[in-house]
């Protein structure tokens, strides 16, 4: 039986909204057993709160937004993405600001401070959503799919009309450990022709190459280059692991990706959610067997 984690100490993190352009501190707070991921607005009024659930994303074009009766967060996927991989259930985020700092684009930061806060168990049983039976959702040739399995498996594919991008496919076992080696570093990414429309709709006021990987026709602008050949696939997996926090519960299964982003994902938490028939709660230890056998060549034709 695995227990509910949070951290022991206060931690900060600041830096720039790459949105907003505005700076901002963030600081990650213990929280007791069965809380939940709340962000906590200090530079506002009676400093309101607002949980990390699926109901309250209300952007997912270029970023995962949140959004309550009070106040909004902007850019939360590479923060919450370093929650999930550390397996860390109950924790609150005070921030100053209204966007998450982006730091080096990537969820690095977050990651090298949760970790410097130290992991601690609490007292609870950590409970996960066992998939018992496939949840999909498709839009054009963009889909999601999530399956039974034993432990958390993440597969994304993605596809850009660029030399240096083409098609690419990674599946991994998550773990904390393949989190830290293999996806923490991998950074955010855009084009070059796509700056001026960005701007243009006020977003990526804070965007600069210390902080996103930015590709014209031909190659990346960065002058360090890539930190791994497949980093943007890479940084899919990041950002999906993120948008699975919103689920409000760890999710056991083998999610699948392909051309999906923050709203095709945002859309299959949330069918996940409404479909208690296809999922259960177990320790982690439980026996899966039968299930997975059972949709073991499952596709989306089946």
């Amino acid at each position: 039986m695995f227990f509910q984690k949070t951290i022991r100490k206060l931690v900060e993190v600041q830096g720039v909204g790459i949105h907003s352009g505005e700076n901002c501190t963030l600081r990650f707070k213990p929280a007791p057993a069965n809380t939940g991921v709340y962000f906590i607005r200090t530079d506002l009024p009676n400093r309101p709160f607002l949980k990390v659930t699926a109901l309250n994303v209300q952007a997912v074009h270029y970023q995962t937004v949140l959004g309550g009766e009070h106040f909004k967060v902007a850019t939360i996927e590479h923060c919450v993405s370093a929650l999930s991989a550390m397996r860390i259930d109950n924790i609150y985020i005070e921030l100053d600001g209204p966007e998450i700092p982006i730091c080096d684009g990537s969820a690095l930061y977050f990651t090298q401070a949760l970790l410097n806060a130290e992991l601690v168990e609490l007292d609870e049983p950590r409970m996960y959503c066992y998939i018992t039976e496939p949840i999909s959702y498709t839009e054009g040739d963009k889909f999601a799919y999530v399956l039974p399995y034993h432990g958390l498996r993440v597969g994304v594919t993605i596809g850009f009309a660029h030399p240096l991008i083409g098609k690419q496919t990674l599946d991994l076992e998550m773990t904390e450990q393949s989190f830290v080696r293999e996806i923490a570093s991998a950074r955010t990414f855009g084009f070059l022709k796509d700056v001026e429309n960005l701007k243009s709709a006020g977003l990526a006021k804070g965007g600069s190459l210390d902080n996103c990987i930015v590709l014209d026709d031909t190659k990346v602008v960065n002058p360090e280059g890539l930190r791994f050949e497949n980093e943007f696939v890479r940084h899919k997996v990041l950002d999906a692991l993120g948008d699975l926090v919103t689920l409000e519960m760890p999710l056991m299964g083998h999610l699948v990706l392909h051309k999906a982003g923050h709203d095709i994902m945002n859309k299959l938490v949330k069918k996940i959610v409404t479909s208690p028939q296809s999922y259960r709660f177990v320790h982690l230890g439980a026996d899966m067997t039968a299930e997975m056998k059972k949709f073991a060549n499952w596709s989306l034709q089946s």
